[in-house]
């Protein structure tokens, strides 16, 4: 048994020493670099239970650049914000793509697009997003400001089939979002399926295809953090089944025959089917990838931001005032069936705009990754440069930027009118003396930043606009404060990690 037992004892020391022999090194001109005891694994643990915390400490011992191993990777995180530029702005040796493009097919199901098996894909697709801003938005608000008044007042006759519908309801916030949410964007998006009436008044009698459809989407995402750290689909218990359903949702047969659906989306179809060598069971994982990033981060800012609302009095008086002011002298509540708050009156509402990027400052814990190209040494400002490593990942942590008290004062604090100043939006901020460039950065940075950001902004102000005008709302008295779910710091917005229960009814005139 002893001989055993030191047999297994010098082999593991063994390993330790080859592992220790053979481990990278930090070179000259190299970052600290921080391994940890563990092997692959490195510091992954604390990142994961804390990551803000873990690399604000980080900044103290070893200063603004360091390098960490993460789970195999090599990650140089770059905590300034003042030397952001100089990440953003190296487009050919820091590479996003590579990244993006391995994660989203892994975690999705369909092919790598950026091969020689799909030429010009990836680019056609890139173009595709311009259908998500500009001229086209217009179109778009249209039809989400009618999908969520309907999704709303068929809400609202389905659960007061018995008494007034003036009834108060009380449900979790974060389920009243994601339920309104996840309809109303499917249907402005993806059109609507055959067999499916949009009748208000025939709503019980059709078949609730979006409810197993968002269940199928539920499961699907909270395992997603799991996926995206590349962790096998085959050990992740029924998920692969339920992303096999989710795709073949999206079928192009069965897509076809679906009513309305956006120029955005229609155009994703027209691509896609201008290449034999895409399968069919390809072309709806691509579809099904687009639902998760129409959806993924939207719900949970959805909730931030109408949480934050309905705790803060003054925010909600204000930012109620300044919607109905859109009306004049009109019941808003008896005109919402009429097309009218456009796109052009959204973008007027300063206050509501300065509320939601508030809510979006807290709650928005995301990584910018870029993957190096090459060996290289990146110059941060005219004083100082770091060498860092083909295959290594620079990253910019946003978090410690929106939650830095020399850019933002009581920086934990929600404060509805920080991005207004003097009746205007605020966008100068400064560190010290220095203007920061980079200030608020949840869709991500320079040529990288999420091509849907204008649609998710429009939405979120839709949703907070139809929402009050429709309904009374309050949260219930007694319970926690809502804290976030930091179990998917990295991928963007946390949702809650707490249940918060509130209670709401809808307004007289409004169905």
């Amino acid at each position: 048994m002893l001989e055993i037992l030191l047999t297994v004892t010098f082999g593991i020391a063994s390993l330790l020493l080859l592992l220790l022999l053979f481990s990278r090194r930090r070179r000259e001109g190299e970052p600290p670099l921080i391994k940890g005891w563990i092997p692959f694994l490195g510091k992954a643990l604390e990142f994961r239970n804390d990551s803000y915390q873990f690399l604000q400490q980080l900044q103290k011992c070893h200063g603004d650049v360091f390098t960490v191993l993460i789970a195999g990777k090599y990650m140089t995180f770059v905590m300034n914000p003042l030397l952001y530029p100089a990440v953003i702005k190296q487009g050919k040796q820091l590479d996003f793509h590579e990244f993006s493009d391995a994660a989203a097919s892994t975690t999705f199901g369909y092919p790598a697009v950026r091969t020689g098996r799909f030429p010009g894909l990836s680019d056609k697709i890139q173009r595709s997003f311009l259908l998500l801003q500009g001229f086209a938005l217009n179109s778009l608000t249209l039809t989400m400001m009618g999908n969520l008044q309907l999704v709303l007042q068929q809400d609202f006759l389905s659960s007061h089939e018995v008494g007034s519908v003036c009834d108060w309801r009380e449900e979790g916030l974060y389920e009243f979002c994601e339920r309104v949410m996840f309809e109303a964007t499917f249907l402005t998006l993806y059109g609507r399926p055959t067999h499916t009436n949009s009748d208000v008044h025939a709503h019980f009698h059709r078949e609730r295809w979006i409810d197993a459809l968002r269940d199928n989407f539920r499961k699907f995402d909270a395992v997603f953090p799991l996926l995206i750290a590349r962790i096998p689909i085959g050990l992740l218990g029924r998920t692969k089944s339920i992303r096999e359903q989710l795709i073949r949702f999206f079928h192009p047969q069965r897509m076809a025959e679906w009513t309305s659906p956006s120029e955005f989306i229609q155009a994703r179809k027209d691509i896609f089917q201008q290449y034999d060598t895409l399968k069919d069971l390809d072309k709806a994982a691509h579809h099904f990838g687009i639902l998760w990033a129409s959806v993924g981060n939207t719900i949970p800012a959805c909730f931030w931001c109408l949480y934050h609302l309905l705790s803060s009095p003054q925010a909600f008086s204000v930012v109620r005032e300044e919607i109905m002011g859109l009306f004049g002298e009109k019941e808003p509540e008896s005109v919402l069936s009429r097309d009218i708050l456009t796109r052009e009156q959204l973008e007027k509402l300063i206050y509501l705009e300065s509320a939601i990027n508030e809510s979006l400052r807290l709650s928005s814990i995301s990584m910018n990754i870029r993957v190096v190209q090459e060996d290289f040494c990146l110059r941060l400002n005219p004083h100082s440069s770091v060498c860092v490593r083909k295959g290594d990942i620079v990253a910019l942590y946003p978090q410690s930027t929106h939650l830095d008290p020399d850019i933002y004062p009581n920086p934990q604090q929600y404060q509805f009118d920080r991005f207004v100043d003097n009746g205007k939006v605020k966008t100068e901020f400064y560190k010290g003396n220095q203007k920061v460039r980079y200030y608020h950065m949840p869709f991500g940075s320079g040529a990288t930043m999420c091509p849907g950001r204008f649609f998710a902004i429009n939405e979120l102000k839709q949703f907070l606009c139809i929402t009050l005008l429709m309904c009374d709302m309050q949260l219930n008295a007694g319970q926690q404060h809502a804290t976030m779910d930091k179990s998917r710091a990295g991928l963007g917005i946390m949702p809650p990690a707490n249940l918060i229960s509130f209670r709401y009814r809808v307004k007289k005139n409004s169905i």
